[in-house]
C-alpha cells in the first residue's frame, strides 16, 4: 500500500484537454499575472517613493501589496507552466512548499486586513489618539504579528497534512496543492486531526471577521454623525476600498471551503479556487486606487518624474 513516503509527485487538475484551450489559458493567466505584478508593483513604488504616503494606512497597504504578489506567485506561475508545457506533475516537495507559502501568505493577509480595519476605526472614531495608538513602532509590531500569525498557521497545516499516509493515489482535483484535496488521498483517520486544525483556523478567522464587522459598525455610526458633507465623503473613500477587499476575500474563501458537498464538482471547485486565490491579488490594486486621490496623485508624479528622466537622460 503506497503512503506519503512513496509518493514522489502529485498530478494536478488540468484546466483543459485540448492544446488550443491550454494555450488560451496560458495567455489568460499570463495577462492576469502581469496585471497583478504591475498593479501591486505600482503601489509598492508609490508608497516607498512618496513621503506623503508614509502613514500607517499606506504602510499597511504596502504590506498588503507584498502579500498579494507572493500569494499570486505561489499558484499562477505553476498553472501557466502546466498549461504551456502540457504537464500536470508537481513534485512532493514542490506541493509541500506550495501549501506552506499559500497558507502563510493568505493567513498573513487576512490578519493584515483585520489590522487595517483597526487602523480605519482609530482614524475615524478616535482621530485625536491616532498618532499615539498607531505610531511607527506600533504599526511595525502589528504588521510583524500579521506576518508571524500567517507563518505559524502555515507550519501547523503543512506539518499536519504532510505527515499523513496517502493511499488513494496522487491525483489532486485542483489546479494547485490545496489541503482539502490532499486530505482526500489519505487513508488514515489521522486526517481528522487536520480537519480539526482547519476548523480551528476558521474559528480564528471568524473572530477576525467579527472584529472587522464591529469596527465598521462603529465607523459608520461615527460617519453618520459627521455634520458636513465633506467628512462622510472622505471617510467613505478611506473605508469602502478596504471593505470591498475584505468582502471579496472572505466570500470567495468561505464558499470554497464551506460549500455543501451536494453542489461540489471538480469544475466548480476549480472556478471557486481560482476566484479566491487569483482574483483578489489581481483586483486589490484596482480597488484601492479607484477612489484614492492621494495614491493617484503619487502615481501621476511618479509617471511624470520617470517620463522627464527618460527624455532628459542622466544629468552629469
Amino acid at each position: 500500500m503506497p503512503n506519503s513516503s512513496s509518493v514522489s509527485e502529485f498530478l494536478l487538475l488540468a484546466f483543459a484537454d485540448t492544446r488550443e484551450l491550454q494555450l488560451l489559458h496560458f495567455a489568460l493567466f499570463l495577462g492576469i499575472y502581469l496585471a497583478a505584478l504591475l498593479g501591486n508593483g505600482l503601489i509598492l513604488t508609490a508608497v516607498a517613493c512618496d513621503h506623503h504616503l508614509h502613514t500607517p494606512m499606506y504602510f499597511f497597504l504596502l504590506n498588503l501589496a507584498l502579500l498579494d504578489l507572493g500569494c499570486i506567485s505561489t499558484t499562477l506561475p505553476k498553472a501557466m507552466a502546466k498549461a504551456l508545457w502540457d504537464t500536470r506533475a508537481i513534485s512532493y516537495q514542490g506541493c509541500a512548499a506550495q501549501v506552506f507559502f499559500f497558507f502563510f501568505l493568505v493567513g498573513a493577509e487576512y490578519s493584515l486586513l483585520t489590522v487595517m480595519a483597526y487602523d480605519r476605526y482609530v482614524a475615524i472614531c478616535k482621530p485625536l489618539h491616532y498618532g499615539s495608538l498607531l505610531g511607527s513602532r506600533a504599526c511595525a509590531q502589528m504588521a510583524a504579528a500579521a506576518w508571524g500569525s500567517g507563518f505559524l498557521n502555515a507550519v501547523l497545516h503543512m506539518a499536519n497534512t504532510f505527515s499523513l499516509p496517502l493511499c488513494q493515489g496522487n491525483a489532486v482535483d485542483q489546479f494547485f496543492c490545496e489541503i482539502p484535496q490532499i486530505l482526500k488521498l489519505s487513508c488514515s483517520d489521522a486526517h481528522l486531526r487536520e480537519v480539526w486544525t482547519l476548523m480551528f483556523s476558521f474559528s480564528l478567522g471568524f473572530g477576525c471577521f467579527v472584529f472587522i464587522a464591529l469596527s465598521y459598525v462603529q465607523v459608520f455610526r461615527a460617519v453618520l454623525r459627521m455634520p458636513s458633507e465633506q467628512g462622510p465623503h472622505k471617510a467613505f473613500s478611506m473605508c469602502l476600498p478596504h471593505l470591498a477587499v475584505v468582502s471579496l476575500f472572505v466570500s470567495t474563501a468561505v464558499f470554497a471551503y464551506l460549500k455543501p458537498n451536494s453542489i461540489s464538482s471538480p469544475s466548480l471547485d476549480l472556478v471557486v479556487s481560482f476566484l479566491y486565490s487569483v482574483v483578489p491579488p489581481a483586483v486589490n490594486p484596482v480597488i484601492y486606487s479607484m477612489r484614492n486621490q492621494e495614491l493617484k496623485e503619487a502615481l501621476r508624479k511618479l509617471w511624470i518624474y520617470d517620463s522627464l528622466s527618460f527624455v532628459m537622460g542622466p544629468q552629469s
